[in-house]
């Protein structure tokens, strides 16, 4: 007779099927160490939102002694300032920053690109003390009147913190480059009030992807920053705007047209700054001079333009919510991006962002009016086409279009235009790809001679070194320098690759770095592919988690 099993016994049973199940999982779990990198994210979101308010309340002080005030509304501040005052102002400023940069590696101060290029080839490149120096001569410029953004700095500061307590903590390469992505976002988030754009900007810009293990530490520091910021700065977006709504769906070509002329202000701008930093490095004039002779030509153009001094949200909010006429839209579009252009080309310091939310304004409220004009029964408020702008001009040179929609949504609180804000995003940053390639960043990088976008094989080739797969000499063993099929110990993985190639042979001569007619080993074809396939093996798994 066949006994039905207990009732009693079901509880028991379903506890150990449950135990089986979770037990290895959470083992895992907690034996990859994710607990420990929520905690040091946690911290480096605190110590990254100290440091970005600090850096902000550090640009007011400047300012106070020559505009008489610590706020933003640096334009009002000048009416009753002296014009030899505003002429002189940036120029002292950067006659300081000029000095400052002697101790300052590189003789520049860091920015997005500076990280960027350690999260591709290796977090050691991010140095705190020459952190701290760039965001002391970029406090020194914004505060003095020099025309650029805050963000760039500060999201340098913000990865060099990270970076630094990666270091401290021992962390492994993995955790630490997500570390440096958690700092990025959480600056971005206590300076502007903007946690969601600050951690998608990480992923986007920073590590180029969307990575499932790193997205919880980068969230979690992202809403530490911001929680932060608004306890010192409140809880308000940046730019009060009035009420806004798109009038009708025919605008809609309308949107499509601003993209196109957001996409030709953002490459007129790129160009523009890199034809002066050109420009500058052919000066044959002291270093510590050019950032004074920059910081002159930005006071000169400032008295007749004060609206093109500091970080420049003042302006933008006028052209959001004041009728500001057309001839001064379109003057402030090539004003602000000289003086931009000035500033950072003469080794002044500061960011692009700011910038060029400053010129997506003045050029959408300009496509506004004239929109109005041709249709005024269809077009909506100015400032639907003044935050369009704003989102176009700024996701074309960052290339980062998601983030910037995104941080425009939570700069301005308008939510409704969510749809033609993608669409002139989209349009202004593929043009703008189109005809340079490459966002400001990486057009940064690519003149420093770095490509951390062609891909891993490529970032893992440059990165890997011959040095530890020398084969030394064995006893009787001789090996004389062959030429072009002669390596050195610093030579990188792939050149050796392309020398086996070129040469067509299986083991090359190695000559020391520093003396290259003494040769000291040979390298085996066979294993520099085993270590190079194990290194892109492994850099494809990180990019894949």
């Amino acid at each position: 007779m066949n006994r039905r099993p207990s009732i009693k016994r079901f509880p028991r049973q379903l506890l150990s099927l449950l135990s089986d199940l979770i037990r290895p999982n959470l083992s895992a779990f907690l034996g990859e160490g994710h607990l420990r990198a929520w905690a040091m994210a946690l911290v480096v979101g605190l110590v990254a939102a100290c440091a970005s308010i600090a850096f902000r309340l550090a640009i007011n002080a400047v300012q106070l002694p020559w505009l008489g005030t610590m706020s933003e509304r640096v334009v009002s501040a000048t009416h009753g300032v002296p014009w030899p005052v505003i002429l002189v102002a940036p120029a002292i400023g950067g006659l300081a920053v000029g000095l400052l940069l002697f101790l300052v590696p590189g003789r520049r101060a860091g920015g997005p690109a500076d990280v960027i290029e350690a999260q591709a080839f290796g977090a050691d490149r991010l140095r705190l003390r020459g952190s701290i120096l760039g965001a002391a001569a970029a406090a020194l410029t914004l505060g003095s009147g020099g025309s650029a953004g805050r963000e760039g700095p500060v999201i340098h500061l913000g990865a060099t913190l990270a970076a630094s307590l990666a270091r401290w903590g021992k962390l492994s390469d993995r955790d630490g480059r997500t570390l440096i992505g958690a700092g990025v976002a959480a600056a971005i988030a206590a300076s502007f009030n903007a946690p969601i754009a600050g951690a998608l900007f990480a992923l986007e810009v920073v590590f180029r992807r969307i990575s499932a293990a790193a997205l919880p530490s980068i969230v979690i520091a992202s809403a530490a920053g911001a929680i932060v910021g608004r306890i010192v700065f409140g809880e308000f977006p940046a730019f009060a705007i009035p009420e806004h709504r798109i009038a009708s769906t025919w605008e809609f070509p309308a949107f499509v047209a601003l993209g196109g002329v957001a996409a030709a202000v953002a490459v007129f701008f790129q160009l523009a700054v890199m034809g002066t930093d050109w420009v500058f490095r052919t000066l044959m004039i002291p270093i510590w001079l050019k950032p004074a002779l920059g910081g002159l030509c930005v006071g000169a153009l400032a008295i007749i333009f004060p609206e093109v001094l500091g970080v420049g949200y003042e302006t933008i909010e006028a052209a959001l919510t004041q009728d500001l006429p057309l001839g001064l839209l379109a003057s402030l579009v090539v004003a602000k991006t000289a003086a931009t252009a000035l500033t950072l080309g003469s080794r002044l310091a500061g960011g692009v962002f700011s910038p060029a939310l400053y010129l997506g304004a003045m050029a959408g409220a300009a496509f506004g009016l004239m929109a109005a004009s041709l249709a005024p029964e269809l077009a909506s408020s100015r400032a639907v086409y003044t935050i369009l702008g704003m989102g176009a001009v700024a996701g074309a040179v960052l290339g980062a279009p998601i983030s910037t929609t995104v941080m425009v949504f939570e700069l301005t609180g308008g939510y409704a235009m969510s749809i033609a804000l993608l669409l002139t995003v989209s349009i202004a940053s593929t043009l703008s790809r189109a005809l340079l390639g490459r966002s400001y960043f990486f057009l940064q990088l690519a003149s420093r001679g770095l490509y951390p976008d062609e891909g891993a094989h490529r970032r893992v080739g440059r990165r890997l070194t011959i040095g530890n797969l020398v084969r030394p000499l064995e006893r009787g063993e001789l090996a004389a320098a062959a030429g072009d099929c002669t390596l050195t110990t610093d030579d990188s993985m792939e050149t050796a690759l392309r020398a086996f190639d070129a040469c067509g042979l299986e083991r090359l001569p190695v000559a020391d770095a520093q003396d290259h007619a003494r040769v000291v080993g040979m390298l085996e074809q066979a294993e520099a592919l085993k270590a190079f396939n194990a290194a892109l093996i492994n850099a494809v798994a990180e990019e894949q988690r």
